[in-house]
């Protein structure tokens, strides 16, 4: 059966600058079953998920779902719910994490402080290894569900990390996919085995290229220049490279990218297309979907 993911892999689509952008994520544990639009088809209100969803936009937040790995059964909604806010601009990084009685709550978090990396005291600061957060919702994409759901049990079963199954990260093409906290790098075409060297390479405050699609804190341009970087300097520490991006053109951009030890390099970056045509989801028309192309590399 062709699904959207394998016919991805089968075409060799880059996983670079594919990462969902946002400075922020705030994930609201919601037990249950989700719907494709999970923070208006779940057990979480439809009203506070709307409600949810308009307050982060345009702010940098991203609001997904999260529950633990394992059977959901169409059960009533629990009496609390985990919240985990995260920033995830490298170098400026961190994580929070409280319990609320329910998700109307967050209605009160400035979401705007929240996508520059002010968390205003809220919760208090994640102490532990990483967090991996799966993508599993096979109402949004079936890849999702027939890839995801058994990489997160696997990861669960084998402790070693904190596992979450998340709504949505996008890419579903990509699937398995995983975004990873603190640091929030999202990965692409997992393996349990290279899931498990990515929660290791993390928790020793490192990034692995090869299945990297990309820092959520930083945008599409952004996340090419920073790969093409590390590629050309073998760097993989998450905190040691920063960068700054402006546009050149229409679709091309130009990317400073700045090394920890004083070194700079400017990077060219152009947006292309995928080709042939390919469905960017299960069920969507094939499409040609978006790439980011590194033209050069110029040390400063």
């Amino acid at each position: 059966m062709s699904t959207c993911a394998s016919l991805s892999s089968e075409l060799s689509e880059p996983l670079v600058a594919t990462a969902a952008t946002a400075t922020s994520w705030l994930l609201v544990e919601q037990n249950g079953p989700w719907g494709a639009k999970a923070l208006g088809e779940s057990h979480l209100d439809a009203a506070v998920g709307r409600a949810l969803e308009a307050a982060a936009a345009g702010t940098g937040v991203r609001v997904a779902l999260i529950r633990r790995p394992g059977r959901h059964a169409d059960c009533l909604p629990a009496a609390g719910h985990e919240v985990i806010v995260a920033h995830t601009v490298p170098g400026r990084g961190w994580v929070r994490r409280a319990s609320v009685a329910g998700p109307a709550e967050l209605l009160g978090l400035d979401f705007a402080a929240l996508g520059v990396g002010d968390h205003g005291g809220f919760g208090a600061e994640h102490v532990g290894g990483p967090v991996a957060l799966v993508c599993t919702n096979g109402r949004r994409d079936r890849c999702c569900a027939l890839l995801g759901r058994p990489l997160a049990a696997e990861l669960a079963a084998a402790g070693h990390s904190e596992v979450w199954e998340v709504t949505h990260l996008g890419g579903h093409r990509f699937s398995p996919t995983m975004l990873v906290l603190p640091y929030g790098y999202a990965y692409g075409r997992l393996t349990a085995e290279s899931a498990k060297e990515v929660l290791a390479a993390t928790a020793a405050g490192h990034m692995v290229p090869a299945r990297a699609r990309g820092c959520s804190g930083w945008e599409r341009p952004g996340q090419a220049a920073e790969h093409a970087v590390r590629e050309a300097t073998g760097e993989t520490r998450v905190d040691a490279l920063t960068l700054a991006q402006r546009p050149d053109g229409e679709g091309r951009w130009l990317v400073t990218v700045l090394h920890e030890d004083g070194r700079a390099w400017e990077v060219d970056v152009i947006e292309g297309a995928s080709e042939p045509a390919r469905p960017e989801s299960c069920g969507k028309a094939a499409g040609m979907p978006s790439r980011m192309d590194v033209l050069s590399v110029r040390g400063l």
